[in-house]
């Protein structure tokens, strides 16, 4: 019903205050434009796709802060293990098939940190600090097992062979400890922490390490190899998949070695035997425990790391790559869902993730406390989840959720604006789609938007119901079907229309006078070309105000010319076009400079006009975007400006000469603007500057007194210019004999 992606071009019927013609589209398909909403039990894959979560069920609450470890026998019980500060002591829960809740085993030491069930339904425990195996015998009743003389204990693992693998810190070694409870050093990882351990079908030995990050394959005679070294800092869970690849996570940055130092002057040591039970080992920098597991004896809440989380696999032929990858959240166990699909338990959201493919990945559930601390892969297609920041076990699937929805994030359409057609991509398979929406004129929802209203939904989509308004927000719950399938939608499409509101005129700026504007170059031929938004940004939905103002532009001289510019804006994005018109101050009707101008600038030819006051209207119409009738026009009106082209004038022109000296007088004065500087010239030749009596040319009015001390004897003509603020010049002589 669902299946093809739905026209996006729609017309908004019934809407009497239709003003610019462009339909705008809300789009919704890439999964960062959902996770802006709440998601309620529905999963989010990567790529956008929506559909119902598994059902997850809370099967035990506790008084512990933190659960660190799971495991299941084969009669369907399900151990938690785990403590921390505040904790009544190191504690063991057992869930039974039938749902009841008991504690299994109270054991010395702060927290459980590992558990593990043998093929006699036997349970082993271990404690840290002071790391030390316990078994857990009839009745709850615990004993020593099995002590490493290690201060951590991270994991532990049976092999076929019924031999329990304990890995350590802070020495980094993997014991191997018999049926009967004797054990010894298996294997020496010259790391800090032998932080991660399982098993593949071979009986190999899969480890993670801190500080270095690598991943060692271990066979069963204690020959181990790097399958990988991360370039993360630690590798906090390692899970080997049906198909032979071992999947593994990384947290957090490495730190740089120091540089080596040179070797002592010595005899090279031989190399390493190859015999039964010979180790090969890397040789890295010894590092205290990173903050993704912090040392039980600080029983640090775990906290943020820099650096994030990776996850890897790891091919059955060896070749490495990374197949997942996130900024802040941190894995801290690996486990497989029934279809064999890695999972990811995090922190500090407490997000649980399904690895699709190389590319792809589900955001599956999210469980309240912040940290998925251990993952337990149960009968049944069952997953138990276990948690920290309040100690919880959760059980995942094996079905769906009946019901699951997103409230997406509140929409802002910039101006008040009519809904049209929902539209979305996706398909039912049997269930329930459905669509509600609501709107308003405050920026959150609360009193004063308008109540929830369903969509009716056809092959096409529906109309939004929704009343007009500035912010929209939509509802989509998905119902499975009655086989327990889930709908899925992978794209929301609202079309809407802004209303036509006015454009604005935001300043006006008389350029100064004799200057003009370049002539605007003219392209005969239709640009062709389209701006895309950056790769993942997607498509503008939203009007783009019209640019407000060209910035700063290079003006030419030329006598008479006066301009002004001026800045607008169009809140729907609408092209504008101007008007511009004058007025004398005193004058009431305004006369048309010029129409239709396209750019927010011009100059004119202001010879035309009369010296004087005079004030500019700047009208902005948004017609090329609205029907004949429907356009919208702002003004704005300019600060009175003076036009002043005529010459200042020189009255009283005199001269006099005693000897070798002569004395010339004269006064000036301008009708409209003030005298900017007065200037002489003796027989045609250089100009020079002459100050008025009062020294300051400050007025429209001056008299100047120019001593020439040492004129020459004979005739001499004396030019005087004086020059207003205008730039209009007037010019006369005076002859001295």
């Amino acid at each position: 019903m669902f299946k093809n992606i739905l026209k996006l071009s729609v017309f908004l019927a019934g809407v009497s205050w239709l003003g610019a013609v462009h339909t705008l589209t809300w789009r919704q398909s890439a999964a960062e434009d959902f996770e802006k909403g709440t998601i309620d039990k529905l999963s989010l894959r990567s790529d956008g796709l929506l559909r119902l979560a598994p059902a997850v069920r809370q099967i035990l609450d506790s008084p512990l802060p933190y659960f660190w470890c799971l495991a299941e026998d084969s009669k369907g019980n399900v151990y938690a293990g785990g403590g921390g500060p505040g904790a009544p002591a190191a504690r063991i829960y057992r869930v039974g098939p039938d749902g009841n809740t008991q504690v299994a085993a109270e054991l010395e030491g702060l927290e459980v940190r590992a558990l593990a069930v043998d093929r006699q339904d036997q349970l082993y425990a271990a404690t840290s600090p002071d790391g030390k195996v316990y078994r857990i015998a009839g009745g709850g009743k615990p004993e020593l097992f099995y002590d490493p003389q290690a201060k951590y204990i991270w994991a532990m693992a049976f092999d076929a062979k019924g031999n329990l693998y304990v890995a350590t810190g802070d020495q980094g070694l993997i014991h191997r400890v018999a049926a009967d409870g004797r054990g010894a050093v298996f294997f020496r990882t010259e790391e800090a922490h032998a932080r991660s351990l399982a098993l593949d079908a071979a009986g190999n030995l899969i480890v993670g390490t801190e500080p270095g990050g690598l991943i060692f394959r271990i066979t069963s005679a204690g020959e181990g190899f790097v399958l990988y070294q991360t370039p993360k800092r630690e590798v906090t869970a390692v899970a080997v998949s049906r198909d032979g690849a071992v999947y593994a996570a990384g947290v957090g940055n490495r730190q740089p070695a120091p540089p080596p130092s040179p070797p002592p002057a010595q005899q090279p040591a031989p190399p390493p035997s190859l015999a039964t039970g010979a180790q090969v080992t890397v040789q890295l920098q010894p590092a205290q425990p990173s903050a993704a597991a912090p040392p039980p004896a600080t029983a640090q809440p775990p906290v943020a790391i820099a650096g994030g989380s990776e996850i890897y696999r790891i091919e059955p032929d060896g070749y490495a790559h990374r197949v997942w990858s996130h900024a802040q959240d941190i894995v801290y166990s690996l486990a497989f869902d029934a279809q064999g699909l890695p999972l990811a338990a995090t922190g500090n959201k407490g997000v649980l993730y399904r690895i699709d493919s190389s590319v792809l990945y589900t955001t599956l559930v999210k469980v309240s406390p912040t940290q998925v601390t251990a993952l337990c892969a149960g009968r049944q297609g069952r997953l138990y989840a276990a948690t920290g920041n309040i100690g919880k076990v959760f059980q995942i699937g094996p079905g769906l959720e009946p019901q699951g929805s997103l409230e997406s994030e509140v929409f802002d359409a910039g101006l008040f604006s009519a809904w049209g057609r929902l539209m979305f991509r996706g398909e039912a398979h049997g269930g329930g789609v459905r669509f509600e929406t609501r709107s308003g004129n405050l920026d959150r929802p609360r009193g004063g938007w308008s109540p929830w209203a369903a969509v009716p939904l056809s092959a096409e989509g529906g109309r939004v119901p929704s009343p007009a308004a500035r912010f929209l927000q939509y509802r989509l719950t998905l119902s499975a079907s009655s086989s327990g399938t889930s709908p899925e939608v992978v794209g929301v499409w609202v079309a809407y229309l802004a209303r036509n509101a006015a454009p604005e005129v935001e300043t006006v700026e008389i350029t100064p006078a004799n200057y003009r504007f370049p002539p605007q170059s003219l392209t005969l031929t239709p640009s062709r070309t389209l701006t895309l938004q950056p790769l993942g940004r997607g498509r503008r939905t939203t009007p783009a105000p019209a640019a407000s103002d060209s910035g700063a532009v290079t003006m030419q001289y030329e006598k008479g010319q006066i301009g002004a510019r001026w800045a607008a804006n169009d809140p729907n994005g609408d092209e504008l076009v101007f008007k511009v018109e004058i007025r004398g101050v005193q004058e009431t009707e305004w006369k048309l400079v010029r129409d239709k101008v396209k750019e927010r600038r011009l100059s004119w030819d202001s010879t035309a006009y009369a010296d004087g006051w005079y004030l500019l209207r700047i009208t902005a119409s948004d017609a090329p975007d609205n029907p004949a009738g429907q356009e919208q026009t702002g003004t704005l009106v300019s600060e009175p400006f003076l036009i002043d082209n005529s010459a200042p004038e020189i009255r009283n022109l005199t001269a006099s000469r005693t000897g070798g000296k002569a004395t010339v007088r004269w006064s000036a004065r301008d009708a409209a603007s003030l005298i900017q500087r007065a200037k002489y010239s003796v027989d045609g030749g250089e100009w020079l500057l002459v100050l008025p009596t009062t020294r300051l040319s400050d007025s429209a009015e001056h008299d100047y007194v120019l001593e020439l001390p040492e004129l020459a004897a004979g005739e001499r003509t004396i030019a005087v210019r004086v020059t207003d603020d205008y730039d209009n010049q007037a010019v006369a002589k005076v002859v001295i004999r």
